[in-house]
């Protein structure tokens, strides 16, 4: 995929390559008060770069040209607004945050002649509002005047105070679109990942939903709905259902609040995606069973299924290398049938993952936090970046560096680097990365406090020089993981060249001969599942003789 103007979010779907994920999490939910969302940008193919867009003041007449965020394909030009917010990848200056996950819906209804694509969208809400209920009027109002040319979404859309789920579909040759909106309550957690997950809308207090004009007279007029107004299911009436939806999208989501959530067996039938209209779909939200620490939100973000039916690590397709992925596409085909692969949160083909952290208890330069990593969240540290600094750390957006053009400056390709020899052999590797990757999260974490209260300390005083020291900071942590991971790899190619394994001492020196030579490296060869894997298929073809 060419790198494109502007941060490109993904597609889907069900058979598509691409897919996302996103948290949700109220404030009373968190364990200190914030509020978070999250985002696996996943797209095979995509250059993970963080994007800064300036606070700007425009002159009447200004026009803004609108490309396609997966395609590049120019759309036209809109009025530019009077002035625009600063926006460091998806959270802007005053701690808004929006994200996204692609549920496609209904092909005919997509506008091929509308002007804004939904990562467009995310970027104009992001510059023109400042709180989550703005961003949705924004957002809506702008698709309502311009059309929408993209397939489903559904948007997290979140401030300090508030949590939204945005959900949208277009009206195919009829301008505008389709959309509903409901709001999370403060103490509770949700999910999306490619499937549309608002039902029946009328389910939930009228002071948390909005809607989009004669979204139900729409899909009656159109044949997708034919109930009473009260019975109308958004998810069923645009997304209809099928086994990819669920087994590659809520499965996720299922996972998410299995983590948290007491009594998640109940929905077992639906996210096995083999009961399509007999069982009960998860609910928008839940009150989770403890509050959620940042710590959690990052251990979610990296889940396989673990522990669960749906767990990869349990059978021939993890490979030698006992890893958690599988190699795409999701379905293939032996001997005239179909099989399909699991779809885990966390995947080898995220190109960047964000974690927004808002706090109503600060100021909008210290409260809000765009924890960022480049490729698959399972395989790097994430990294606190401030939401008004203004500057972006040479090594998330490296000039000359993209998809096709590797630099050793780039932490993109560093930390694909680092992965790519991981996976393969991730039983014996993947424990130095994690221990890497916990310490030096856990370094940001013991550093937060005292940086962000030196930050409150200024901020009154010279709230220029607070600024300044939040950008340097930021930058300076971005540096220490690229060089931390430049280091990882290097030791990984070291410690465990040719399939041995180097052996260390009690001290992490590598150890020696009394005549000053590595002594020879250990030869683990399979491991016992895989080894008895060998002898079920080839019998006794390698049967060594007595």
């Amino acid at each position: 995929m060419r790198r494109i103007i502007f941060l490109i979010a993904c597609g889907l779907i069900t058979a598509s390559a691409w897919a996302c994920t996103n948290f949700l999490v109220g404030k009373n939910a968190s364990t200190d008060g914030s509020v978070f969302i999250t985002y696996n940008v996943d797209s095979y193919g995509r250059y993970g770069h963080l994007i800064y867009l300036p606070h700007e003041k425009h002159e009447p007449g200004t026009m803004r040209k609108i490309y396609d965020g997966d395609t590049n394909h120019y759309y036209g030009e809109i009025p530019e607004a009077e002035e625009t917010y600063a926006v460091m990848g998806y959270i802007n200056e005053h701690q808004l945050s929006i994200m996204e996950t692609t549920f496609g819906g209904r092909e005919e209804l997509v506008d091929k002649n509308a002007r804004i694509d939904y990562t467009s969208l995310m970027h104009l809400g992001l510059q023109r509002a400042c709180t989550a209920r703005e961003a949705i009027r924004v957002m809506t109002d702008l698709v309502a005047q311009y059309g929408y040319a993209s397939e489903g979404e559904t948007f997290s859309i979140a401030d300090p105070n508030e949590v939204w789920i945005l959900e949208m579909i277009g009206k195919g040759s009829e301008r505008g679109a389709n959309w509903v909106a409901v709001r999370i309550p403060d103490d509770a957690i949700a999910c999306h990942a490619n499937h549309s997950r608002i039902h029946r809308i009328s389910q939930y207090a009228p002071e948390d939903v909005m809607t989009s004009p004669g979204l139900i007279e729409f899909a009656r007029s159109r044949g997708y709905f034919s109930g009473r107004d009260a019975d109308f299911d958004f998810s069923a009436a645009f997304a209809p259902a099928d086994f990819g939806a669920i087994r590659y999208c809520e499965t996720r989501v299922w996972s998410f609040y299995n983590r948290f959530v007491d009594g998640m067996d109940a929905y077992l039938d639906y996210a096995d995606g083999h009961h399509i209209g007999k069982a009960e779909p998860m609910p928008l939200y839940f009150k989770p069973k403890r509050k959620l620490s940042r710590q959690d939100i990052f251990d979610a973000m990296r889940d396989h299924y673990e522990g669960t039916p749906f767990d990869v690590q349990q059978d021939v397709g993890m490979g030698p290398g006992e890893m958690p992925y599988r190699p795409t596409p999701l379905s293939f085909e032996v001997d005239g049938k179909k099989y399909f692969n699991e779809r885990p949160i966390s995947t080898q083909q995220t190109a960047e993952s964000f974690v927004a952290q808002l706090r109503a208890s600060m100021p909008n330069a210290i409260g809000g936090v765009l924890w960022y990593g480049q490729d698959d969240p399972n395989m790097v540290a994430y990294v606190p970046i401030y939401c008004q600094n203004t500057t972006v750390p040479t090594c998330f957006d490296v000039p000359g560096a993209d998809g096709t053009h590797f630099s050793w400056n780039s932490s993109f390709w560093v930390c694909n680097w680092v992965a790519n020899m991981t996976y393969p052999r991730y039983n014996q590797l993947f424990p130095v990365v994690k221990e890497t990757r916990d310490k030096l999260e856990q370094l940001f974490a013991k550093n937060q406090e005292s940086i962000e209260s030196q930050a409150l300390a200024l901020y009154t005083d010279s709230t220029n020089e607070a600024l300044t020291m939040l950008n340097e900071y930021s930058v300076t942590c971005a540096g220490i993981m690229h060089q931390t991971w430049r280091q990882l790899g290097e030791r990984l190619i070291v410690e465990f060249n040719d399939m041995t394994v180097r052996p260390r001492d009690e001290q992490g020196e590598y150890k020696m001969t009394p005549d000053g030579l590595p002594v020879s490296p250990i030869r683990p060869g399979y491991p016992e599942s895989y080894r008895r894997q060998i002898v079920k298929e080839t019998g006794s073809r390698f049967e060594l003789p007595q």
